[in-house]
């Protein structure tokens, strides 16, 4: 299965503030869902708990975390993104249409996750706020835009945004 990664991405490379979004996007979260239902999604412990409804319904939740006695009702709890895309690949293809791993944050998972991802689902926010979490530069010499979407915001959206998907180009061998 291929590993995708979601994620929504300030002009300054903001993701986070606060263990929390900068921001509201309603639409875009509308899209997220639709885009993820029925596959498998790996998240950090910390995204896990920032929802404030757990677990993201008509999903597969994988929960990476280091604490070995962290328990999260309705969800896998795995110990490594290794761990977590193998868990992923097994349960995903028992499920019908799941033809990716959603790697949805946050941080440190974006981090590793990076050099194993297949495709980038990135929404662009075209504003630049403060926060803590940061998503590494998209390099160009490794991802190409397939395609990129401007979408004004909503009556529910604080800012406008560019939704745009990147594929790695040719792994060197």
């Amino acid at each position: 299965m291929d590993v995708a990664i979601y994620v929504a991405i300030a002009e300054n490379g903001v993701i986070g503030r606060d263990n929390g979004l900068p921001w509201r996007l309603s639409s875009d979260l509308k899209r997220f869902k639709q885009d993820t239902m029925g596959k498998p999604i790996v998240m950090g412990r910390k995204t896990w708990e920032s929802f404030p409804k757990r677990p993201l319904p008509g999903r597969l939740n994988i929960v990476v975390t280091r604490d070995r006695e962290f328990r999260a009702e309705g969800a896998d709890v795995v110990h490594s993104l290794e761990d977590a895309v193998t868990l992923a690949t097994a349960r995903g293809r028992c499920m019908a249409g799941a033809d990716e791993i959603c790697v949805i944050g946050g941080g440190e998972i974006y981090r590793q996750a990076l050099p194993l991802a297949d495709r980038l689902h990135v929404t662009h926010v075209l504003a630049s706020p403060d926060g803590d979490t940061r998503f590494p530069a998209i390099d160009p010499s490794i991802w190409g835009v397939t395609s990129s979407l401007d979408v004004p915001a909503g009556e529910k959206d604080s800012h406008a945004t560019r939704y745009t998907i990147y594929e790695r180009r040719q792994r060197q061998t």
